[in-house]
């Protein structure tokens, strides 16, 4: 749509795209369940609309933005931060959008704050308003999660005193910390590889699923990339221990980041290290700092048992989904065979995850930030579960990295289809609710268009 282009039509598309978010929300977000309407009323399903009015308006007006950043007159990195900031801020007082995660990671907080081990029990244990909020499938699973992140759970538990409004909102300032840290890094990585700085921030920190799942999504997929981040910034610069050190507290939040290591021992490499010296700092310092953090936390090393946690078992992983269609036919010809299908299928995704890191590594080493993202994509993408937040693991850094236009081109097309491929609930969609939501979009496309008509009328009659 050729809209005449100034950032301060995209920042204004923008917000209207996140405040028409925040409104649908109210009443078809992942509201807490007392709070929770029928998927049929009304009011349900003009939020269902509104939410995907508001995710369209917000696309456009990033891939607006995109064309400004390409530009030959393109806005500064702080301009791109302040966009950042109006779009984001309709966010910080809607209700939980497309998860529940952010409940369990609530009932987790306040598990730990009365010590009871996260990693035997799930929230059911806890028992009480917390453990009715979380998602019935993972009541009684126990935490994946690092002992930095559930050391932080359980210091907002015990700010909060287990109230549910502060808790959202507490959690969603940390998940905001986390959105910071990765804005600030964008730049520096960025220079280093070579990349321009404008073009790494509209990609990496601007981008939907930024929004839509670390901001109202309040996921803790957001510290951990604040963490790598500013981790991969210091091991830049002539601290590479203090990069260690943030890196593998990134890993204690989710353990993919540990991968960022390897990037912390190739730069010190590149900064003139002996090799052996570069791999013994960093494991001396991820060592000891794993050691400090799980101490402070309390919480025990049942984090490293905790990382088979199971997946749903409707997750549309390719692994997962290649393994249910083999068992689907195994059934069809009588095999004993089928049970087997799935974890068969995630055994192969985690060797194919494993060859493809090395391979990666091998053709990217004298790139290790662009390497470290599309280790971390494939982690993703041949792993045994994948919701859309974790495409932003690795789409982070390539943002920050990617070595020509056409990479960032097909990461953004990714983003455009991720971002509409989860329900504000957090809930699996029925077919009335794919119509209404594929109606919402409709809309938005419709009023765009009109909008785009609108601007063009003076010129066609100029011309005339």
């Amino acid at each position: 749509m050729a809209f005449p282009l100034d950032l301060r039509r995209c920042q204004i598309l923008g917000l209207a795209g996140t405040a028409f978010l925040a409104l649908g929300g109210e009443t078809a977000g992942a509201l807490p369940v007392r709070e929770l309407l029928a998927p049929s009323s009304v009011h349900a399903a003009l939020g269902l609309v509104g939410v995907y009015f508001g995710v369209v308006l917000l696309i456009v007006a990033w891939l607006l933005l995109g064309s400004l950043v390409r530009g030959a007159d393109p806005p500064t990195p702080r301009a791109l931060l302040l966009v950042l900031a109006v779009w984001a801020t309709p966010l910080l007082i809607a209700p939980p959008l497309f998860s529940r995660d952010v409940y369990s990671y609530l009932a987790q907080g306040a598990m730990v704050d009365a010590h009871i081990d996260v990693y035997a029990y799930g929230p059911a244990h806890l028992g009480g308003p917390l453990a009715d909020e979380v998602a019935p499938l993972w009541r009684h699973t126990g935490a994946p999660y690092g002992p930095v992140f559930l050391g932080v759970a359980s210091a907002l538990s015990g700010l909060t005193r287990g109230e549910l409004p502060a808790g959202l909102l507490g959690m969603r300032l940390i998940a905001l910390l986390g959105v910071a840290l990765m804005a600030a890094a964008l730049p520096r990585l960025a220079r280093h590889s070579g990349a321009d700085p404008a073009a790494a921030l509209w990609l990496g920190a601007l981008n939907p699923l930024v929004l839509l799942h670390l901001v109202a999504g309040a996921h803790n997929d957001a510290i951990m990339l604040g963490l790598l981040g500013a981790g991969l910034v210091a091991a830049l610069g002539r601290w590479p221990v203090l990069g260690a050190v943030l890196v593998t507290l990134a890993a204690l939040v989710k353990a993919p980041a540990a991968l960022g290591l390897a990037a912390v021992v190739l730069l010190q490499m590149r900064s003139g290290h002996h090799p052996a010296k570069a791999v013994l700092s960093t494991a001396a310092a991820s060592a000891a700092t794993t050691v400090a953090a799980t101490a402070v936390a309390g919480t025990g090393y049942g984090w490293i048992g905790a990382l088979d946690t199971p997946v749903s078992p409707q997750n549309w992983a390719l692994t997962s989904l290649l393994g249910r269609a083999t068992a689907s036919l195994l059934t069809e010809v009588g095999s004993d065979l089928a049970p087997l299908a799935v974890p068969a299928w995630h055994v192969f995704g985690l060797v194919l995850t494993a060859v493809l890191v090395l391979l990666i590594w091998w053709r990217w080493r004298p790139r290790p930030v662009y390497a470290l993202g599309l280790s971390l994509a494939a982690v993703a993408a041949f792993g045994p579960a994948i919701r859309p937040w974790y495409a932003l693991w690795g789409l982070f850094l390539i943002a920050a990295a990617a070595p020509s236009t056409s990479v960032r081109h097909r990461v953004a097309a990714v983003t455009g289809v991720l971002a509409l491929a989860v329900l504000p609930s957090g809930g699996a969609a029925d077919a009335g609710q794919l119509v209404l939501a594929v109606s919402g979009g409709v809309l938005a496309v419709v009023v765009l268009w009109q909008a785009h008509l609108a601007a063009q009328a003076p010129a066609l009659e100029r011309t005339a």
